[in-house]
């Protein structure tokens, strides 16, 4: 195989340019939206010097955000997307832009951190759903797995520059500065954004009701098996094995170090996610790609039941690192199935329930690990039987789903006709 056909493809890039601006604008992005998340927990813990009070203010977040998908999800397939995407980016650069008046006031209020939580969560949410269905619309259909490798490398990137950078700045020029700068990139963001054509989905459904709008995206994933398979795959990932809870145990107990070996574990799986992404090219070349989905799930259970029982640090990280690939791979194949498989005028109700599994599947799956961390009285082992529970599930779907082992990004989804929704439930009120 050739060097050409391992490292990330860029063909979207070239042969886009309203792919190109779609990515340009995430990539900066995900730097800010690490600035203000940083800048945001660092301020309630210097208000309030309380760790409760800083997770308190990620679960309402969270839960914002997990509501606007919903709601966006719906949205996207209703209205031009395009529309969408900038009011939404608008409407948090003036959020965004508050937070950063209120970090330079004199006395600033907590209580302002928490509504801006509640207003950017929500709007991102209302967001996201409506650019992730963009994208088919954007790229030729044999680039989605490219494609989703691109934005993958962002989102990997943005996590590995913007926390050390958000630290930087806010031990220099102030907190302030972090949220103005995210601010100044939204506003950047909608200048990129605004030369997009209007994305109207298919076969628009304004007149439907939203809850049955909803309805018909999940009769959608009833009757289609592939992307029910999807989703299920994922959730033996981030359900049954996802040790981010265990690390800071497992780096100050298990292994004997401090907060430095705390952030090695942390810092693990983000750099094999990167190195996933820069060797994504192949990701658009296999043939079958439900195979390898599922290996590259495999990939990730594997690695975290070696990863518990790791004698050592270095191995430990190693097999961080590996699980980090894994996922990334894993991320990649999903994504571009799930757009592939999803007819245009359902992309926004689909995707929003991938997004929100995305968003609540990795709390679930950490306050599961702490559970079984006290069970066993051993993080380690917590995270090795999490790991076989996550082959086990693998085994599972891949076993009870065989349309999913037969997926591929190659030609037309088969079937996918027969298995839409028919009946009352696709008809408009």
């Amino acid at each position: 195989m050739r060097l050409g056909e391992v490292v990330v493809d860029v063909a979207p890039l070239r042969s886009s340019r309203d792919f190109r601006l779609v990515f340009a604008t995430q990539a900066i992005s995900m730097v800010g939206t690490h600035l203000t998340s940083v800048a945001a927990s660092l301020q309630i813990y210097e208000l309030t010097g309380s760790s409760v009070q800083v997770g308190l203010m990620s679960l309402v977040l969270g839960m914002s955000l997990l509501v606007g998908l919903v709601m966006g999800g719906v949205l996207a397939d209703r209205v031009d997307r395009r529309r969408v995407v900038l009011v939404t980016r608008a409407v948090t650069a003036v959020v965004v832009t508050g937070l950063a008046v209120n970090a330079a006031l004199p006395n600033p209020r907590e209580w302002f951190v928490f509504v801006a939580a509640v207003l950017a969560g929500g709007t991102s949410g209302l967001g996201g759903p409506a650019l992730m269905a963009a994208t088919p619309a954007l790229v030729a259909p044999g680039q989605l797995a490219a494609a989703g490798a691109l934005t993958t490398l962002t989102a990997q990137l943005g996590g590995m520059v913007g926390p050390s950078l958000a630290g930087v700045i806010a031990a220099g020029p102030g907190l302030a500065w972090c949220f103005a700068i995210d601010a100044a990139i939204y506003v950047v963001g909608l200048a990129l954004l605004a030369p997009l054509p209007k994305l109207a989905p298919d076969g628009s459904a304004e007149a439907q009701h939203p809850l049955k709008a909803m309805a018909e995206g999940l009769a959608f994933l009833r009757g289609n098996q592939v992307v029910a398979g999807l989703l299920l795959i994922d959730v033996c990932a981030v359900v049954f094995a996802m040790p981010y809870a265990l690390f800071p145990e497992l780096g100050t107990e298990h292994f004997g170090g401090g907060p430095s070996t705390v952030g090695l574990l942390y810092t693990a799986p983000a750099v094999g996610s990167f190195c996933g992404a820069l060797a994504s090219g192949w990701t658009g070349r296999v043939h079958h790609t439900g195979r390898a989905l599922i290996g590259a799930v495999a990939v990730w259970g594997v690695a975290i039941t070696c990863f518990g029982l790791s004698p050592n640090l270095w191995t430990a990280l190693a097999f961080l690192a590996l699980a980090g690939l894994g996922d990334t791979a894993s991320e990649i194949l999903r994504r571009a199935l799930l757009q592939h498989y999803t007819p245009d005028r359902l992309q926004g109700r689909v995707g929003s329930l991938w997004l929100a599994q995305a968003t609540a599947g990795p709390s679930v799956g950490n306050l599961e690990a702490g559970l079984v961390a006290r069970a066993l009285g051993s993080s380690a082992g917590a995270a090795a039987v999490g790991g076989l529970v996550c082959l086990a599930g693998v085994a599972t779907v891949a076993l009870a789903m065989p349309a999913l082992r037969r997926a591929t990004l190659h030609g037309p989804p088969a079937g996918q006709d027969a298995e839409l929704p028919a009946g009352p439930s696709r008809a408009a009120d």
